[in-house]
C-alpha cells in the first residue's frame, strides 16, 4: 500500500466526517439529506482508495462522485427539495418568460426577492418550459442541474484531458458537492470567471470577454473580475487586447441587463443592489458575524465605515493589478480570490458561504495541475526506455496553456561528437 493511497483515503475520511456533521448540526432538511448520503459515499471512497490495487485514486473519485453528488442530487431533485435559491431562480425564469422581467413588482417577503441579474433567470427557464416535477413535469427542469452543467462545462473546457482527476476530486469534495446538490447558484459564476481567466492567459480577448460578460450578467459580484481579466490580457497580449476584451465584456453585459433594467428599474435596483447590501426595504438573511456585518450593526456610522473599508480594499487590489499585473491564469485567480474575499468580509451584509467562491478560484488551478508519478519522478520510464526520448521531446515544446509543463524543457541541439566516417566535429541534426 503506497503512501499516496493513504493520503487519498485520509482526505475522503475527513470529507466523511465533515458531511456526517450535517445530519446532526444542520437545521436545513436538504443539508441533512445530503450529509447522510455523502458521508456514506466518502467512506466507501476511502475504502476504495486503500483496497484497489490498480487505479485506486480513480476508483475512489468515482465512488465519491456517485455517493456525494449523483445520488443525493437525484434524490433531492426528484423530491423537489432544495434551498430557497432554487425556487427563486425558477420563479425568475417563469416571470421572464411571461412578463419580460424576472422581478416581482412588489415583493412581500424575502423569498419573493430575486437578488440576481437577469442572466440568472435563463437557468430557470427549463423549469418554466418543462413544468414542475410535482405536477408531472420533467426533473430535467431543475435549476440545479443547469447550474451544475455550466460549471462542469467551464471546468472541462479549461482543464487538459490528462489532468482532470484533480478537478473531478474537487467536484466530488464537499466544497462543490454540497452547493451543487442543495442550491448550485454560485457554481456557474465561479466556472465562468475561471474560464475567462484561462482564455485571457491564452491571449484570446474575445473568448475571455464573452465568458466574463456571461458571468457579469448572472451576479454583480462577478464585476471585479473585469479588472483582473483586463490586467491579465494587458500583461499577456497587450493593451489593445485588454481594451477589446473589456469593451466586449461591458457591452455584452449591458445588452443582457439593460432591457430588463429599462422595463423594471425600481425592482432591479431594490432587489439586486439594495437588498444584498442591507439597504433594502426588507432585511437580508445574510447575517454571518463577519467584520463588515458587525460594523453595520453599530448603526449608520458603522455602515459607512464598512463601505469605506470595502472601497479601500478594492483600491488596494486595483493598485496591485497596475503595479504587479498577473501573467498566468493561476496568479490572476489568486488575485481575484483575494479581492472577493476582502469584499465578502467587509460587506455590510454577508455570510460565510460566500467565501466558497474565492476558495474555489484558488483550488481550481491547483486541482488541475499534473499529479506526480507514483515512483516520485517526473517521468516513470528509465533512461534506457524508448519512451524517455519521446517524452523529453514533448516536454521541450512550449506550452500555451495556463499550467507549466510537467517536465523541464530539454535543449533541441546536443553537444557535437566525432563523425564515425571522417572524424570531424559536426553538430547533430535538431530533435524532431
Amino acid at each position: 500500500m503506497t503512501k499516496r493511497a493513504w493520503w487519498w483515503a485520509g482526505g475522503w475520511l475527513v470529507a466523511a466526517g465533515w458531511a456526517g456533521a450535517f445530519p446532526v448540526l444542520s437545521g436545513l432538511g436538504p443539508h441533512r439529506s445530503w450529509g447522510v448520503w455523502a458521508a456514506g459515499g466518502y467512506l466507501l471512497a476511502a475504502l476504495a482508495a486503500v483496497s484497489a490495487r490498480r487505479r485506486g485514486r480513480e476508483l475512489s473519485v468515482a465512488v465519491a462522485a456517485v455517493g456525494a453528488v449523483l445520488v443525493p442530487l437525484g434524490v433531492l431533485v426528484l423530491e423537489g427539495r432544495g434551498q430557497s435559491e432554487v425556487a427563486v431562480i425558477e420563479r425568475a425564469g417563469s416571470l421572464l418568460l411571461h412578463t419580460g422581467t424576472p422581478y416581482l413588482a412588489d415583493p412581500g417577503s424575502v423569498v419573493e426577492y430575486t437578488p440576481y441579474l437577469p442572466g440568472m433567470a435563463l437557468l430557470g427557464l427549463p423549469r418554466a418550459l418543462l413544468g414542475n416535477t410535482s405536477l408531472g413535469g420533467w426533473p430535467l427542469g431543475d435549476a440545479r442541474l443547469w447550474c451544475a452543467a455550466v460549471f462542469l462545462v467551464c471546468v472541462l473546457r479549461t482543464v487538459p484531458a490528462g489532468r482532470r482527476l484533480g478537478a473531478a476530486a474537487l467536484t466530488a469534495s464537499p466544497l462543490v458537492a454540497l452547493p451543487l446538490c442543495v442550491s448550485g447558484v454560485d457554481l456557474p459564476l465561479t466556472g465562468l470567471c475561471w474560464l475567462a481567466l484561462v482564455r485571457a492567459s491564452e491571449r484570446r480577448p474575445v473568448a475571455a470577454g464573452l465568458a466574463l460578460a456571461t458571468a457579469c450578467s448572472l451576479k454583480w459580484t462577478a464585476w471585479p473580475a473585469l479588472a483582473v481579466v483586463a490586467a491579465l490580457l494587458a500583461a499577456t497580449a497587450g493593451r489593445r487586447a485588454a481594451l477589446r476584451g473589456a469593451a466586449l465584456a461591458v457591452g455584452a453585459t449591458a445588452v443582457a441587463v439593460l432591457p430588463v433594467a429599462l422595463r423594471a428599474p425600481r425592482p432591479l435596483v431594490e432587489q439586486v443592489f439594495a437588498f444584498p447590501t442591507g439597504r433594502g426595504r426588507l432585511p437580508t438573511p445574510a447575517a454571518s458575524p463577519l467584520p463588515g456585518r458587525l460594523l453595520a450593526d453599530l448603526g449608520p456610522p458603522g455602515w459607512y465605515a464598512a463601505v469605506g473599508l470595502l472601497l479601500l480594499a478594492g483600491l488596494a487590489v486595483g493598485t496591485s493589478l497596475f503595479t504587479h499585473p498577473p501573467r498566468t491564469a493561476t496568479a490572476a485567480a489568486r488575485r481575484l480570490a483575494l479581492g472577493l474575499s476582502a469584499a465578502f468580509l467587509l460587506a455590510p451584509a454577508g455570510r460565510f458561504g460566500y467565501l466558497a467562491l474565492p476558495l474555489l478560484l484558488v483550488l481550481l488551478p491547483l486541482s488541475s495541475s499534473p499529479l506526480p508519478d507514483p515512483k516520485g519522478l517526473p517521468w516513470a520510464p528509465p533512461s534506457s526506455s524508448p519512451t524517455t526520448s519521446r517524452r523529453a521531446r514533448a516536454a521541450s515544446k512550449p506550452s500555451s496553456g495556463p499550467w507549466p509543463t510537467a517536465s523541464p524543457a530539454t535543449t533541441s541541439w546536443s553537444t557535437p561528437r566525432p563523425s564515425p566516417a571522417r572524424g570531424a566535429m559536426t553538430p547533430l541534426s535538431p530533435t524532431r
